[in-house]
């Protein structure tokens, strides 16, 4: 598959017993300041890294929003809309049904408004009518969703929160640049996944797209731990979203230098705003207190070995693991520069279903299945709902 149209979407930017940890306790850590949190949030949402250039030229993406993607179908692919960013005429409009969802030219005056999530668009009135002609993704396409405060897939934004309604492949796949076999493997990844070694290895093994929030104490960012964050942040701002700058792992074969740098140099305010996003308590009365009270105990007797620390990894403590420890397919892990998996950090559980990093996993009753089989736990049906029950705390 030529390099110029498998690199395309990224996936991404994630000590003492955790029997004394509370729950959801404060942070300890010291924020940045003011001006560089707002400075990485501004990154976060709106920095492109200058990828219009393989988003419009390469990728004609532009001309497929213009002619095809309305509003209805743009939010059926999981694409999500800031309500903050609407007008409130507009958004009396849109609630009056005067406003034509099933039109293209909707999708382009909401990218014209800066209303998309994670989508930057220029638009310029040729012969008198608004076109797109420019277009680029940020961090917040797969690491924002929004509250549906206005209407599902309407909202104030949640940064930080994966996007696991949003089709990747299904997105890239309305490309003209690229063949109908690339398109199947596209289509085929589904909701909420994401491959970012595909454009590298040519192999398909998608991943579940993974939340930002929660990071600020977590050692190395990924489901294999390649780096810290504004490693795993650089990785995808040049090898997966097709910024301009600069990234190198020998491990991998990688070397990629561009100028100007549009990457490096924002890499620091960026971490910094994913290191202030805290990852979200469950909702009020949605857990039975009894029964995360005896689940606690389950898990300070048989989960700590892995689970340790503030924010429940023992890769800040260096460790990792080989596929054939966990029981999960090693195919993925297979291909990266550690070969193992990292424990996942388990704060903000119950918001991230499904879980594992394949999304095998589709409740956390299924995880705590799949680990009393595996590490022979030896838990019965009654402690594991309690596990479960725990779990959704943190």
């Amino acid at each position: 598959m030529p390099s110029n149209v498998r690199v395309l979407l990224g996936a991404g930017v994630v000590a003492g017993i955790f029997g004394t940890l509370a729950v959801n306790p404060p942070s300890t850590r010291r924020d940045a300041p003011a001006q560089v949190l707002a400075e990485g949030k501004q990154i976060f949402r709106f920095d492109t890294f200058g990828d219009e250039k393989f988003w419009t030229d390469t990728a004609r993406m532009q001309e497929v929003v213009q002619s095809s993607v309305s509003p209805s179908l743009a939010l059926k692919v999981g694409l999500k809309v800031d309500a903050e960013a609407i007008p409130p005429a507009v958004a009396q409009a849109i609630k009056a049904g005067q406003v034509d969802l099933n039109s293209p030219a909707t999708t382009v005056t909401l990218l014209k408004l800066n209303a998309v999530v994670g989508l930057q668009g220029t638009v310029r009135t040729i012969n008198g009518k608004d076109t797109l002609v420019r277009l680029g993704i940020t961090c917040a396409l797969c690491h924002s969703t929004v509250n549906n405060s206005f209407a599902p897939g309407i909202g104030q934004r949640e940064d930080g929160w994966p996007n696991r309604d949003l089709n990747v492949g299904a997105i890239i796949a309305l490309s003209p640049a690229i063949t109908a076999e690339q398109k199947a493997i596209y289509n085929s990844w589904g909701p909420g996944k994401y491959d970012p070694r595909f454009n590298l290895d040519g192999k398909s093994t998608p991943l579940a797209l993974p939340p930002a929030y929660g990071l600020a104490q977590v050692r190395s960012e990924t489901y294999t731990a390649e780096g810290p964050i504004s490693y795993w942040n650089a990785y995808v701002a040049v090898t997966q979203m097709h910024g301009q700058g600069n990234f190198a792992d020998a491990r991998l074969g990688i070397n990629v230098t561009q100028a100007p740098d549009l990457v490096t140099s924002k890499l620091p305010a960026l971490r910094a705003y994913q290191h202030s996003l805290r990852a979200p308590p469950p909702p009020r009365d949605s857990v039975d207190a009894a029964a995360a009270g005896r689940g606690r105990g389950v898990f300070n007797r048989s989960c700590v070995s892995c689970h340790v620390g503030v924010n429940g990894t023992d890769n800040n403590q260096g460790k990792l693991h080989a596929p054939s420890e966990t029981g999960m397919d090693g195919a993925y892990a297979a291909r990266t520069a550690q070969k193992s998996y990292r424990t996942t950090p388990l704060r903000g559980l119950w918001q991230h279903a499904p879980y594992f990093h394949d999304g095998s996993a589709a409740t956390l009753a299924d995880v705590v299945a799949h680990y009393n089989t595996v590490r022979n736990l030896g838990l019965t049906a009654a402690q594991q709902r309690d596990l479960v029950a725990f779990l959704k705390t943190l």
